[in-house]
């Protein structure tokens, strides 16, 4: 098999998985005895990359493989194609995954140490369901708590190969002051009155629940004093 007829065939996979391909999945598609090498497969992901350097789409290799995907450029038009708005998360969830991603493994016990504060356990099963960290191990301590890391689907979620194209801690900290300073908000993280706003909605959820169960209680109360 040419050259060419090799190259649209992955381009072609690429386009349609919807999904990252790692190279042995791009090997795969062809016949045992006409199979490309994974580094010919490499070069002819990095030749179709040259030629979509002028396009709305590129190529990104994540943990998982290479995927493609619209340039972040046009991400404010593209994602009117969906209804839903992109979920929020509030600063306590990203400042929980931040320290995961930065100290893991890492204890529950040990997030709120730095946090200062107590980690509801919402936020751990938002990340556990998100299959953004999972559980390694126990700490060997009293109570073996369970220590927590990041997983690969954490870094495809972000498009990103691997935790060292995160930033170090310095270039947070410095990005925080800049927000601060000129007033700004970090994308995906809520603001002071929404994070406010969201605390009392929480807060009136939870009485809700609470005079549901002791209406549901009551009359179970009623029948005990009957008998």
């Amino acid at each position: 098999m040419q050259t060419e007829p090799v190259i649209r065939i992955i381009e072609a996979a690429l386009f349609s998985a919807g999904r990252s391909l790692s190279l042995n999945e791009l090997k795969n598609l062809f016949p045992e005895d006409s199979q490309p090498a994974e580094n010919e497969i490499r070069a002819m992901i990095v030749e179709l990359s040259e030629n979509w350097q002028d396009s709305s789409i590129e190529i990104c290799e994540t943990a998982s493989g290479f995927r493609i995907q619209a340039k972040a450029l046009y991400s404010p038009w593209v994602s009117r194609l969906w209804e839903e708005k992109p979920q929020r998360y509030s600063r306590a969830l990203l400042e929980t995954l931040a320290l995961i991603i930065y100290r893991q493994p890492v204890t529950r016990a040990e997030i709120e140490e730095v946090r200062g504060v107590a980690v509801s356990t919402n936020i751990m099963r938002t990340l556990l369901d998100h299959e953004w960290v999972r559980v390694v191990g126990h700490r060997e301590v009293p109570g073996r708590p369970a220590m927590y890391a990041t997983t690969k689907q954490l870094l495809e979620h972000f498009g990103m190969k691997s935790l060292d194209e995160m930033p170090t801690l310095a270039e947070v900290r410095d990005l925080e002051e800049v927000a601060k300073s000129h007033e700004l908000t970090l994308p995906g993280i809520e603001t002071e009155r929404e994070a406010v706003q969201a605390q009392q909605e929480q807060e009136q959820e939870q009485e809700q629940e609470q005079e549901q169960e002791q209406e549901q209680e009551q009359p179970e109360l009623l029948v005990e004093e009957q008998d």
